[in-house]
């Protein structure tokens, strides 16, 4: 999913940022978070005033993590995590997990912990979706183009209709370590879960570092690890859908959670009056085509907004609400195409 955040620092100034939400092509979208910090110079203590931080291009995005009262050595692994894990998940380097389980041609393929650990995670949420998300979609998200397309093709209704036949996450065992594809023309595609996986394992790493106070802003996923340095929360503004860059229709109040969303106004073209766009139907292989423009899902896990907001924009306004209600922590924010938002619930700290 792909979507644009922009983060607001302070009521009364906005930043404006870059997301790459959600699925940008293996990509999802860019995102860059901006956040004032007081440098203090000739300090070998760092204070929580002062900030630090790292900025990388992985999985096709760009990366960005900024901490307050952390040192560069920490910022530096979070560098080697994110590298780590584009070995581990990405659909297109060949030498990844992931692409020598697509090449496997059916066969069992050993995987580290982690590659097991997101693929079981993307299984459970084929469950809870119904099979609205399904990690097996690859088959025919490798058939569209999103991003270069001048001439708006599309791909042959024949090898397309062929391709979704082989999407059923059910066709991926995991035990143990061990990962099998019942169908050996299926292909795994973790784009929709990844970057919130990631996110996860990054808040972590920095919270067992001792960082209090952080920002990380990966592919259209932002997670804040508690509050700003200064005791506010951060303020996330949602893009508005196909307006310029940093045009938000609302701003939410984030203290140590996650805002991921999807949409269908950043990867995209259209055609004859139709949009199409990356969240695709796995029953199909065609864009979903319903009345929402964006879906946001604030969580405490990253991992699950990256998941829910692209299975709740698959489900629609009525089950998509219906299935974020009916899950604890978890709320969101629909936008439909005439701009209305509708709440999970009246108490979000949501201002427009």
């Amino acid at each position: 999913m792909i979507c644009r955040i922009t983060f607001v620092p302070h009521p009364d100034a906005v930043r404006e940022g870059d997301c790459m939400t959600k699925k940008r092509n293996t990509a999802l979208p860019l995102f860059t978070a901006v956040v004032s910090a007081l440098l203090i110079s000739g300090c070998t203590t760092p204070k929580q005033s002062e900030s630090l931080s790292m900025t990388g291009m992985y999985f096709d995005t760009v990366v960005t993590v900024e901490a307050w009262g952390t040192s560069r050595e920490v910022l530096d692994h979070c560098e080697e995590l994110c590298n780590r894990y584009e070995h581990l998940f990405s659909r297109t380097l060949e030498d990844s997990e992931i692409s020598k389980i697509n090449a496997s041609a059916g066969q069992p393929v050993t995987v580290s912990d982690e590659t097991a650990e997101l693929i079981r995670l993307g299984l459970e949420y084929g469950d809870i979706s119904h099979g609205y998300f399904d990690i097996t979609i690859a088959s025919a998200s490798e058939l569209w183009n999103f991003t270069d397309n001048e001439e708006k093709e599309l791909p042959d209704p024949e090898t397309l209709a062929d391709a979704v036949t082989h999407i059923d996450y059910h066709n991926v065992k995991v035990e143990g370590n061990t990962v099998t594809l019942t169908d050996p023309m299926a292909k795994i595609d973790l784009g929709g879960i990844a970057k919130g996986y990631i996110a996860d394992r990054l808040k972590e790493y920095l919270e067992s570092e001792g960082v209090e106070h952080a920002l990380i802003n990966l592919g259209g996923n932002m997670l804040a690890v508690g509050e700003r340095y200064d005791g506010t929360p951060f303020r996330v503004g949602l893009q508005k859908p196909f307006e310029p860059d940093g045009t938000t229709i609302a701003v939410l109040d984030v203290n140590d959670q996650s805002v991921v969303t999807s949409g269908n106004y950043e990867r995209y073209f259209e055609k004859d009056g139709i949009i199409y766009h990356h969240i695709l139907d796995p029953s199909t292989g065609y864009p979903v085509q319903n009345n929402l423009y964006q879906v946001t899902i604030i969580s405490d896990s990253s991992v699950d907004g990256d998941a829910l907001s692209t299975t709740c924009y698959a489900l629609g306004l009525e089950k998509g609400m219906e299935l974020i209600r009916s899950l604890d922590d978890v709320e969101a924010v629909f936008v439909t195409d005439d701009y209305e938002l509708h709440l999970s619930t009246e108490d979000l700290p949501l201002t427009q």
